[in-house]
């Protein structure tokens, strides 16, 4: 909700986090959901959909970096990647700097996403959505992984929280559609959530995926915005080789790579896979 100039993020019931607004760039309810764009002095701008925080342009290089580059280097032979949302651009703009990917097909279920971030999230899209090797389609998540007879190396699912338009992209539906599109060795990621207050969501990704994939996981950053310490993404694959790969294969991937990141690093990528010891318990139980 707006209070005077200060606006409260409304994704936990009893405790949250604020923002104060310098202006409100843009606000409308779209054909899905309430969209909010506004600036902050400290965060820069800051895309919020149904009072939920999803991205800033202070600390967004954190989550985008960690969800494009760990499946793509542990993959190491990428020629086709699928975006699930990641309206914003930000996402396309991290898998565009592998030169070796031929193709990138994003689908988004909001095309009014898409647009008000073209005009007012410039840092976030880099112009990545004119890239000729990218195609956009306005779609839902689920209809177009049990639908599509395209294949995949990497599926990134880049969905908000199980709330409203993005809670089909958590059901067991979307993933036994995920593990359809992916070609043989294919790596599938997703957010779960700040797992110390989401461990539900976690758990419920884990129980689901494992139905599909012989090798399942997570790893995890920190994303200052996304309140409550660590960030989940879900792992999986059918092949747990690939989330073994070591640092040095890693930095030879990198290297080759010429990427320059601000977070990612290969020896991060490694020890992204090591999780706080009540994570493991409560996976422990599934």
């Amino acid at each position: 909700m707006l209070t005077n100039s200060i606006w409260h993020e409304t994704l936990h019931p009893n405790f949250g986090q604020y923002f104060s607004i310098n202006q409100i760039l843009y606000r409308t309810h779209t054909k899905h959901q309430d969209l909010m764009i506004f600036e902050n002095e400290t965060l820069g701008r800051i895309l919020a959909l149904d009072g939920i925080v999803q991205t800033t342009e202070s600390d967004e290089f954190i989550y985008h970096e960690m969800m494009a580059h760990v499946p793509l280097l542990a993959h190491g032979n990428v020629r086709k990647v699928l975006i699930i949302g990641g309206g914003d651009g930000a996402m396309l703009r991290e898998t565009s700097y592998h030169k070796n990917i031929e193709q990138i097909t994003m689908v988004e279920i909001d095309s009014s996403v898409i647009e008000l971030s073209k005009q007012y999230l410039p840092y976030h899209h880099a112009g990545s959505f004119h890239n000729p090797r990218c195609k956009i389609i306005i779609d839902n998540g689920v209809n177009f992984v049990q639908t599509t007879y395209d294949r995949f190396d990497v599926i990134i699912s880049d969905c908000p929280d199980p709330i409203g338009p993005g809670e089909s992209l958590y059901t067991s539906e979307f993933y036994q559609g995920c593990h359809k599109c992916l070609n043989p060795g294919g790596i599938f990621v997703a957010q779960s959530g700040v797992c110390f207050f989401q461990l539900n969501e976690a758990i419920n990704n884990y129980q689901k995926l494992q139905h599909y994939f012989n090798d399942v996981g997570f790893y995890q950053a920190s994303i200052p915005t996304y309140y409550g310490g660590i960030m989940t993404f879900a792992w999986a694959s059918d092949d747990p080789i690939l989330r073994q790969i070591n640092t040095l294969n890693l930095m030879t991937r990198y290297n080759q790579t010429e990427l320059n990141c601000r977070y990612y690093n290969p020896a991060l990528h490694a020890s992204s896979f090591t999780l706080p010891q009540y994570f493991l318990n409560a996976l422990k139980t599934c």
